[in-house]
């Protein structure tokens, strides 16, 4: 089987272009005329190389990327365009070649009489199983265009999320850099120059010049074994966190870590309630959306925990008491939980819920600079004293030395 390039008019008279694969030219233009493609040009495709070194690099879809795509889809569909040609022009006008890719083999499965939710599992890098399922719903209700408007406000806040987050890490991250480029600069290039001085006078150093002469030697002479070590640990610690256990183990110590673990916690929590109630709003089962949401967590402890509670609900329990037994809920959200079984309504409390952690986010976000501060203004400190007690102690010590003599 040859693969062929065509471009064509569709039933409306629309230019539409693709690629399939048949023995000959005459049986694709035979295929394209059963899909209601008057073909117009068909030519052998060009082989492709195996490597394509752009979409190596470009190994995910940036998130603003997919919050246009669903947001696009929304429109379209709602307007009555054609799903198949609404991702072919979807596919045409966008800037991520992956992205490009994955529409157009979409596009053609569709028209090979896949549906739209079958023919996206083929691209999990691209359309997670929490956005398959919401997808799969709105096909089969007929409700396509508001699975894509709930997909797009649902990225809409993840992105806003990250954003905030990372505006808020952006200072420390900074200051910690500047801090590690100082200290490399200062043992390499400073404080060896010193070192000379001292050394020609031949008087007694102070313990903190000592240290400060040691480990600047360390650094020079061993630089480049700390630069394999560093490289080799960071690839270590990579393929450890790529276990199982690893991944485990990380995910949930970083629920812990001082001062950003409890963000980190809300954050994840805000996640799980509002994918939760999105799912719940679409009209998938109850089981199916504990397990959708479990991924979307992007987290293995919280993941194993929302499994447990699937596994309760399994056994016949309430979801307040597994929710209760998970250990990851405040009581104000299980009190919610409680009052939405009770009324029919766990979909929008769930997203009260979510809306009440990113309240808390939010504000946490915003004096997260402020409980950071003094830390860093005291590990600057800390540098500053260390090099005033190891550098200038031994100058004034041999400016009085001078004078008495």
């Amino acid at each position: 089987m040859a693969t062929f390039e065509y471009k064509g008019r569709d039933a409306q008279g629309s230019p539409i272009t693709g690629r399939l694969e048949a023995s000959d030219e005459a049986t694709a233009a035979d295929i394209l005329l059963r899909r209601g493609v008057m073909p117009l040009t068909i030519k052998a495709a060009k082989a492709e190389s195996d490597f394509d070194l752009s979409l190596w690099l470009e190994r995910s879809i940036p998130m603003d990327q997919m919050v246009i795509f669903t947001r696009q889809m929304y429109s379209l569909t709602k307007a009555g365009i054609p799903i198949i040609r609404a991702i072919n022009g979807l596919a045409d006008s966008t800037h991520s070649k992956l992205l490009r890719r994955t529409l157009q083999d979409v596009s053609e499965q569709m028209r090979n009489g896949r549906p739209m939710s079958v023919a996206m599992q083929a691209h999990p890098k691209v359309f997670n199983s929490l956005f398959l399922s919401i997808v799969n719903v709105g096909e089969n209700t007929g409700q396509l265009d508001k699975a894509f408007l709930q997909l797009s406000q649902y990225m809409e806040l993840e992105q806003e999320t990250q954003k905030r987050v990372k505006a808020a890490m952006r200072y420390p991250s900074f200051v910690l850099m500047a801090l590690a480029a100082a200290m490399v600069i200062l043992n390499i290039f400073v404080i060896p120059t010193f070192a000379g001085m001292f050394g020609k006078f031949g008087v007694e150093l102070p313990w903190s010049t000592r240290v400060l002469m040691g480990t600047s030697a360390f650094f020079v002479n061993y630089w480049h074994y700390m630069l394999v070590a560093t490289i080799a640990a960071y690839f270590a610690i990579k393929a450890w966190y790529n276990t199982t256990k690893g991944r485990l183990v990380w995910d949930r110590y970083k629920l812990r870590l001082p001062i950003v673990g409890d963000i980190i916690n809300r954050t994840l929590l805000a996640r799980y309630a509002r994918s939760f109630s999105m799912m719940l709003t679409a009209g998938v089962p109850l089981n199916s959306a504990l397990s959708y949401v479990a991924k979307a967590t992007d987290n293995a402890y919280m993941e194993q925990q929302v499994l447990g509670m699937r596994a309760g609900i399994e056994r016949g329990e309430s979801l307040l008491r597994t929710s209760n037994a998970s250990g990851l809920f405040t009581p104000l959200v299980l009190q919610m939980i409680s009052v939405g079984e009770e009324t029919g309504q766990v979909d929008e409390l769930l997203q009260e819920a979510a809306e009440f952690y990113e309240r808390e986010v939010d504000y946490d976000l915003k004096s997260l600079t402020a409980k950071i501060e003094p830390i860093l203004i005291a590990i600057v400190a800390g540098m500053v004293l260390v090099l005033a007690l190891g550098i200038f102690t031994p100058m004034w010590d041999m400016m009085r030395a001078f004078k008495g003599g």
